[in-house]
């Protein structure tokens, strides 16, 4: 039993009243979000030509608050002048824009400062009206209509319908065990949305096979293939899309779009068009979705132990004739979906090293292969006699990680296998590769990157 925080999402029906109060509360928080942002940007740049001039220190124009307090307290000193309308609308509004500004300034810092992962992220830029309409409400009237499971509450909105029935949280709610934080309403492919973020206690069950260890080897072909021998084959939602989607575009191309430079607005026509492909978008974003749900509640409840490669999907995108491909996979979706889901459970995920050979090591014998092109479908070693399909040879050798020994991370790979020239091979490498050692700066060997000499597992709890 744990207590986490989880999010359910329903579909709104509002009428035309509620609607345009959903669409003035989305857009008071853009405008609050703008004018943070505005002044922010100014005081920077009123302190950087101050800099150019020789000022430093108390001369300085003193520096705005990036915190979501000094911001709402800049904000509720100039709301009257700023945005006499600003009544109109929940106060929530304008402290979810506020607030979203001050985690984006953060990042920024962070990411200037090299205390944040990934991608350095660049100064947050002003929100137009064609971006996504959201807003999130903290306090207030919020949460599920009393005695009715086809309503829900928002300040200044009012109770509004839903397209389905909210019994599965106010199930929860009615016996104590979940508790409404938040809510936040979007707008996506013409359709309105309600997420609540919820503090829920679950207990959820225990794995049906507590003992078993399965490695998960995702790929295009097939979508997962297990260490067990079960294939997932992968359904292409978008592949069987694209004539749809192609047939459509053509159809907006021939229609009069929007021309900003001319001022030209689109037509009718156009705008038709374009909410057909947003929504045939969101329908294979969703059933994308509900089979990478499906699939991770089945291996989070059957297996004791999950084990997933840490794969560069970033990277494995830039691939031009396996872009689409790769992305039409939600290969991260998938992994981030097992670790929270096996964090609710109690289990333990396994995240192999990105540069652990798991294609090109033999499940049988150990030996690493130098070489394994990507047509080569079937792993085969004449030595031991071993011929196995490589994804599940890949799966084989991910769960084999867990029962490994410190000293030998790779299932004791130590030997490899030349393949085509042997001239050109570079069997110590391979080695120290599988092995997660470093491999010293020998002649004929260019470095790419440095392996770390950490372990080949880690571990997500």
């Amino acid at each position: 039993m744990s207590v986490v925080l989880q999010a359910y999402r329903f579909a709104l029906d509002p009428n035309p009243v509620q609607e345009a109060g959903l669409r003035s509360h989305c857009g008071a928080q853009r405008f609050a979000f703008n004018w943070g942002l505005g002044k922010v940007k100014a005081n920077c740049e009123q302190r950087k030509a101050e800099a150019s001039y020789g000022l430093d220190g108390d001369e300085l124009t003193p520096p705005v608050g990036w915190s979501a307090y000094g911001l709402r307290k800049d904000w509720n000193q100039a709301k009257d002048t700023v945005a006499p309308w600003w009544q109109e609308n929940s106060k929530e509004a304008y402290s979810s824009g506020l607030s979203n500004l001050a985690t984006a300034l953060k990042n920024w810092g962070d990411s200037k400062k090299g205390n944040r992962k990934g991608r350095k992220l660049g100064f947050p830029r002003f929100k137009g009206k064609r971006s996504g309409l959201s807003c999130r409400f903290t306090t207030g009237s919020v949460g599920l209509a009393d005695h009715d499971r086809r309503h829900v509450k928002l300040p200044r909105i009012g109770v509004v319908r839903t397209h389905e029935s909210t019994r599965k949280l106010a199930r929860r709610v009615d016996t104590g065990a979940a508790r409404i934080r938040s809510a936040t309403v979007s707008y996506r492919a013409g359709r309105w949305f309600v997420s609540f973020s919820v503090e829920i206690t679950r207990n959820d069950p225990a794995p049906a096979q507590p003992g078993v260890t399965v490695g998960v080897d995702l790929g295009i072909k097939s979508l997962a293939v297990l260490s067990t021998g079960e294939v997932i084959d992968n359904p292409k939602h978008l592949e069987v899309a694209l004539r749809e989607l192609r047939r459509l575009q053509r159809q907006a191309s021939r229609r009069t779009g929007p021309d900003h430079r001319s001022g030209q607005k689109p037509s009718n026509r156009w705008r038709k068009t374009q909410a057909r492909i947003a929504t045939l978008h969101t329908t294979v974003a969703n059933a994308r979705r509900d089979g990478l749900h499906k699939l991770t509640t089945w291996l989070v409840r059957t297996f004791g132990a999950i084990v997933l490669e840490d794969l560069n999907v970033a990277g494995m995108t830039r691939n031009r004739r396996l872009t689409r491909q790769v992305a039409g996979v939600g290969m991260a979706e998938l992994r981030r979906q097992v670790e929270y889901k096996a964090s609710w459970a109690g289990l333990r995920v396994h995240i192999a090293y990105r540069w652990y050979p798991s294609s090109k090591t033999c499940s049988d014998c150990g030996a690493v292969r130098t070489k394994l092109h990507l047509s080569d479908r079937i792993f085969t070693r004449p030595s031991c006699g071993m011929s196995m399909d490589r994804d599940l040879n890949a799966a084989h050798n991910l769960a084999n990680l867990v029962d490994a020994t410190t000293s030998s991370p790779s299932c004791g790979a130590t030997e490899n296998e030349p393949d085509g020239n042997p001239h050109k091979t570079r069997t110590t490498r391979a080695a120290d590769i599988a092995t997660g050692r470093p491999a010293p700066n020998s002649a004929g060997q260019r470095r790419h990157r440095k392996v770390p000499t950490h372990d080949t597992l880690s571990h997500v709890s």
